[in-house]
């Protein structure tokens, strides 16, 4: 026995979904407004204010002053209890490049919870991302621990404007 866990995950087994979930003592529709905004959480732990533009086809290109450029598709809107998105994976410079291929969905769903809502977002697409098997994963696990950092921001950001 070589004392290694046989049921480990390696760089070869990459997950498809992120789901995380946080309480927050705010409104739905306080929320909502937050989550609703096209790639509101691009930043690093501390809410910014990005410059926004419309690129039509419900496609908005992000410029975070630390992240640089991102295109985001607003897929679906469902007011106070739905927010869903492509992240587009793009050259940086806010370009889409291939969408299909390089791109995850991110959906924000929130719920009643005791004095406030769960707010829950679900990441998925990262088994089907270009690129090698050590890639995916990496990202995945990137954007596992970026959620968690992101939905405290959410419960920052709300629960101040409440």
């Amino acid at each position: 026995m070589t004392g290694s866990d046989p049921t480990a995950l390696t760089a070869e087994d990459v997950p498809d979904e992120i789901v995380r979930s946080i309480a927050i003592a705010a409104s739905a529709e306080r929320v909502f407004v937050l989550v609703s905004e096209p790639g509101w959480f691009i930043n690093d732990g501390t809410y910014r204010e990005h410059e926004l533009t419309d690129l039509g086809g419900g496609r908005t290109r992000v410029l975070d002053p630390v992240h640089g450029a991102f295109v985001i598709e607003t897929v679906t809107l469902e007011a106070p209890h739905r927010a869903e998105f492509r992240w587009i994976d793009g050259d940086g410079e806010g370009e889409a490049g291939d969408a299909e291929s390089a791109s995850t969905t991110v959906e924000f769903t929130i719920a009643p919870h005791a004095d406030g809502v769960e707010l829950t977002v679900r990441e998925s697409g990262f088994a089907s991302l270009p690129g090698d098997a050590a890639t995916r994963r990496r990202r995945f696990e990137e954007n596992t621990d970026g959620w968690i950092e992101e939905l405290g921001v959410a419960r920052a950001v709300c629960e101040a404007a409440e």
